[in-house]
């Protein structure tokens, strides 16, 4: 029998993915009949194409980490550091020591980029699972502590000037298509394959949704809660290599908006954030539907105060829709 791809089944297996489909239906027909002139225009997709992959990633970070009961509140910090740190490398080798930019210098500068985000996660990951501190609160700290080693290396301004090849990951194109998108594309394919195909997936959503029955069948815990932070270091650090290569700079504060989206988006998605539900797919729908909101809002010309208001009632009322559901059950 040949494999197919089931989308009704999907849809039976993630009810809220129906859900998600219908809202981002209704979200673009209102917004196109608000400012069909400008709202419909293909610049305006173009764009989205560019922002939203760092906010995506960024959504799917903390979704693994709530996956497990956690949360992750250090992705910015993690991911301006990580952008940061690379400026750094590219500023010592091609300003100090006069080297030419090279497509091997941006393979390092990614790979140190990565590996900020992997040691990040693990400090996160070690302070919860071996000092018992609550995920909310370590990474609040760690988060700190990230933007505090960012402002020291760079004192606060933004580090600019990152080579042509970097910036092709943040605004290049191919096949006239945006490559942060075909890079989200990639990265969402293999994390939904993680969480979906593979034991460590099936396990984070079994310590997630019955910890004590997770402890009963042998599992490791901590070692497994020690993964999605690693994990989630990993995603954060991948959102600043674009966001650095969309802006051609890394700065401290970069996208500090994003971690109130970033929650919204994971739980809007069918996240639970008492954990052991999530997919990969329901939150990429969410990140399109806030996407396509945000860039109506801007074109409706709303402040940015009120975006932020907005975006803080509507992750209340999502907790309290899902609360009630819950209930229910």
């Amino acid at each position: 029998m040949k494999p197919s791809f089931d989308f009704r089944s999907l849809i039976n297996r993630e009810n809220n993915i129906m859900q998600l489909i219908m809202m981002t239906v209704l979200i673009f027909l209102i917004m196109t009949a608000l400012s069909p002139d400008k709202f419909l225009r293909y610049y305006n997709f173009e764009s989205i194409t560019y922002l939203f992959p760092e906010l995506g990633l960024l959504s799917i970070a903390m979704m693994v980490a709530m996956l497990t009961g956690g949360i992750d509140l250090s992705v910015v910090g993690i991911a301006n550091l990580s952008g940061i740190l690379s400026g750094v490398l590219f500023h010592y080798l091609i300003r100090d020591l006069g080297m030419e930019e090279s497509s091997l210098m941006v393979l390092v500068g990614v790979c140190l980029s990565l590996c900020v985000g992997l040691t990040a996660g693990m400090l996160n990951g070690f302070l919860i699972t071996k000092f018992n501190i609550t995920p909310i609160l370590a990474t609040l700290g760690t988060g700190q502590v990230f933007v505090g080693l960012a402002l020291v290396l760079t004192g606060g301004p933004a580090i600019v000037g990152f080579p042509e090849a970097w910036a092709f990951l943040g605004n290049g194109k191919i096949m006239g298509i945006a490559v942060p998108f075909l890079l989200f594309l990639l990265v969402a394919g293999v994390v939904a394959f993680l969480l979906t195909r593979t034991t460590i997936g099936v396990n984070l959503m079994l310590i997630g949704s019955n910890p004590r029955a997770a402890i009963f069948a042998g599992l490791k815990k901590s070692r497994m809660i020690f993964y999605s932070y690693m994990l989630s270091g990993v995603l954060a650090s991948m959102a600043g290599i674009i966001l650095s290569g969309r802006t051609n700079a890394a700065k401290s504060d970069y996208g500090t908006s994003y971690l109130l989206q970033a929650v919204l988006i994971a739980v809007l998605g069918g996240t639970n954030p008492a954990g052991g539900k999530g997919s990969v797919a329901g939150v990429s729908i969410a990140v399109v539907a806030l996407m396509l909101l945000s860039s109506g809002f801007q074109i409706l010309r709303f402040s940015n105060h009120l975006i932020d208001f907005i975006w803080g009632a509507f992750l209340l009322l999502v907790i309290a829709i899902n609360a009630y559901k819950n209930r229910n059950r």
